[in-house]
């Protein structure tokens, strides 16, 4: 049975992948390859350390995880030199999250990381809790047009665009294909809030948060098979992904990868082979020989 998939020249033996932010430093990005992921995103880094917000910075709510981090990392140097070469002893494609509020930074971080052997970027314009940076950039197609063209214009390594719910995710989704992006990553947390009613207060320090897990999962589904019908380049669905048949669904909507985050946090490590082996005998027992052939099965 064929589980391999293809996002532009990255060819991953699995379509599962660990999303940013989840396993965030080298040993446990790893250990996430050897425990099946077919590639791994790091965390968001940044041109400067970034201490992020005080705590509290996470909740469990029903139906998920609601976090307001505020992109903490130690500066993309840093990470680079430290946890990028411990990833990739994991022997799966090590895809660097960059952030940044312009062209320049967002060139600067992503050169020094295919530099430094990573695989893939990804531009993390989804983020919706951070000002000046990802959803606040994903939301303008004229940004988006003019970022991805900048790094395709500089790297040689496929460069993925993440982009989060908002009005304009299908412009700027366009807008990054007509840059010339490798992939669409769809989509990050949903901004939310949760009020603690005896405080009458938010319970995040910052206020607002992201809201992911299984209670996002039918919005993420809905925003890749509506990508599908505009894009060409590959889509990577990201959202909810707790099983094989969450991941099977991103699929049959046109997805070629899935990201797993919340996931993680609740099933451990091992879920990645499930869903790897769940996929496999979905295949197997509905006749399909590879896994193309249920990519955006849906429409055909």
């Amino acid at each position: 049975m064929i589980l391999k998939t293809k996002l532009s020249k990255l060819e991953l033996r699995n379509p599962t992948i660990l999303a940013s932010g989840i396993l965030c430093n080298g040993p446990l990005l790893k250990r996430a390859a050897e425990g099946g992921a077919g590639a791994v995103v790091t965390k968001t880094v940044t041109k400067e350390i970034r201490e992020g917000y005080s705590t509290p910075i996470l909740i469990g709510v029903e139906g998920g995880l609601i976090n307001a981090v505020g992109l903490a990392n130690p500066g993309y140097e840093n990470y680079i030199v430290e946890d990028l070469p411990i990833a990739k002893e994991g022997k799966v494609p090590v895809v660097v999250s960059a952030g940044g509020s312009t062209s320049q930074e967002f060139r600067e971080i992503c050169i020094r990381a295919e530099e430094a052997g990573a695989k893939a970027v990804e531009l993390n314009l989804s983020c919706p809790h951070v000002k000046k940076h990802g959803l606040q950039l994903g939301g303008d197609p004229t940004i988006v047009k003019e970022i991805v063209k900048d790094l395709k214009g500089a790297l040689k390594i496929p460069v993925f665009t993440k982009l989060g719910l908002s009005d304009n995710i299908g412009t700027s989704a366009m807008a990054a294909q007509e840059a010339g992006t490798d992939a669409i990553v769809a989509i990050n947390a949903i901004k939310s809030m949760a009020i603690d009613v005896d405080a009458r207060k938010p319970i995040l320090s910052y206020g607002y948060g992201g809201l992911s897990g299984p209670a996002i999962h039918p919005v993420a589904v809905r925003c890749v098979h509506e990508l599908r019908q505009k894009l060409t380049v590959p889509i990577v669905g990201c959202g909810g992904v707790t099983d094989w048949r969450t991941a099977v669904e991103f699929l049959i909507a046109g997805a070629s990868a899935v990201q797993l985050g919340s996931a993680i946090a609740i099933r451990g490590i091992g879920v990645f082979k499930e869903i790897e082996e769940g996929i496999k005998n979905y295949l197997k027992s509905n006749g399909f020989k590879s896994l193309k052939e249920i990519i955006g099965c849906m429409d055909r």
